[in-house]
């Protein structure tokens, strides 16, 4: 599943092509994706002025003119696609590479700025859906998501009182998206090890009695804003299926410290010790036991 990072590289590579420009024809190849899609979503969405490409979460969000959002995830293995006179571009930059079979393209937006744009999803996990910009703040989908890990109110304040009664291990916290939103598998290890805090400790200990921000709260903010700052900066992680719109992978994966080293020496100086791994929650945890504590 892509995540932060890769969903704003994709956001970074469609803005010149949308902002401002006019959808002339919007296309669904098929009736559905992981959701059917709404019987008026072409008629939504045609002859309307793109005026914003935003990203909440892992959801891609265009404001059109008309007042609606139309709001866009690409599940599993979804990546867009521009097409230009000047040739093909994908932007996104994922770990698992993107899709090349094109009787997976499924939605196209035909833009008055020359381009069209191209949603591929093999798996068809991904999703669109036209929503009222007021109800907003009722759907179900955005309802109950905690802060953006870059905005500006998330802080090790916030992240502390966040999960200052809770009872699981620190990665479970972090994967909830109700404490921080769009943090996956990925960056959370890469952030718990550059914090040196084990995935295992329990998430109440990023506060004190009284509720406030430990020196581990603070250590750990400042690692998930250097994580993804650096992954947006290198263009996503380039795992198997991500892909950026402009057709090349990532080189964030080259960056990683302990995600996928299993076996290899830990790259904390003069640590000594060894990446390892075990399944926590269902997911692949990566960390060094000599260091994270």
């Amino acid at each position: 599943m892509p995540e932060l990072p890769e969903v704003e590289t994709v956001r970074r590579g469609l803005q010149p092509v949308m902002e401002g420009s006019k959808i002339l024809k919007a296309e669904a190849r098929r009736k559905d994706l992981r959701f059917p899609f709404q019987k008026d979503f072409v008629a939504r969405l045609e002859g309307q002025t793109v005026t914003g490409l935003g990203r909440r979460a892992k959801y891609l969000m265009a404001d059109l003119g008309s007042g609606d959002v139309l709001l866009m995830h690409l599940g599993m293995s979804g990546s867009f696609r521009v097409l230009k006179d000047d040739g093909d571009a994908a932007p996104g930059q994922f770990h698992h590479p993107r899709s090349e079979n094109r009787t997976h393209d499924h939605v196209v937006f035909q833009m008055s700025s020359g381009a069209s744009i191209v949603f591929n999803d093999p798996r068809r996990f991904g999703y669109m859906k036209i929503i009222a910009r007021r109800a907003l703040d009722d759907e179900p989908l955005l309802k109950g998501l905690g802060p953006e890990p870059l905005g500006n109110e998330f802080d090790a304040k916030m992240l502390a009182q966040s999960c200052a009664s809770k009872k699981t291990s620190l990665k479970a916290a972090l994967l909830d998206q109700r404490v921080v939103a769009g943090l996956g598998n990925i960056y959370v290890c890469e952030a718990l090890y550059r914090s040196q805090l084990s995935p295992r400790r329990l998430a109440a200990t990023l506060a004190t009695k009284k509720g406030e921000p430990t020196d581990h709260a603070r250590r750990l903010v400042s690692a998930i804003h250097g994580v993804l700052n650096q992954a947006i900066k290198a263009g996503g992680s380039s795992l198997r299926d991500h892909r950026q719109t402009s057709g090349e992978l990532g080189y964030f994966q080259h960056s990683f410290q302990v995600y996928d080293r299993e076996g290899e020496k830990c790259q904390t100086a003069k640590c000594g010790g060894v990446v390892r791994r075990f399944t926590q929650n269902g997911r692949s945890t990566f960390w060094c036991p000599k260091c994270q504590k």
